[in-house]
């Protein structure tokens, strides 16, 4: 059985690299890979990947995005305009929210 990372990163969500060879590189979530710890972001993480020429695509070297660890982003706050860890808000109605732990501000709407 493997366990899932309980995150608070979310699709859509803007994030900034901490560490590694894209540091201070910014860009969107594409997928959120919970089993293994790991996200999509765009234009982050790029590989090149040898793919044979099919009936409905060209082949040659493509480049796409490989999985990032969570640990090596954090959410890109545009109040605080840096990256910022989350915390857990709940509101008077009752409804629980994800808000920047620098500035307070919320973050869902």
């Amino acid at each position: 059985m493997v366990a899932e990372v309980n995150t608070r990163i979310r699709r859509d969500d803007e994030v900034t690299v901490i560490a590694g060879r894209d540091r201070g590189l910014r860009g969107k979530v594409i997928k959120v890979l919970p089993t293994s710890g790991r996200v999509l972001v765009s234009k982050v993480n790029m590989v090149k990947r040898h793919a044979r020429q099919s009936a409905n695509s060209a082949g040659g070297i493509l480049e796409k995005e490989a999985p990032i660890a969570l640990s090596n982003i954090q959410f890109f706050c545009p109040n605080c305009q840096t990256g910022v860890r989350l915390g857990m808000k709940q509101l008077e109605d009752g409804r629980k929210v994800r808000r920047c732990r620098k500035c307070g501000e919320v973050q869902d709407q």
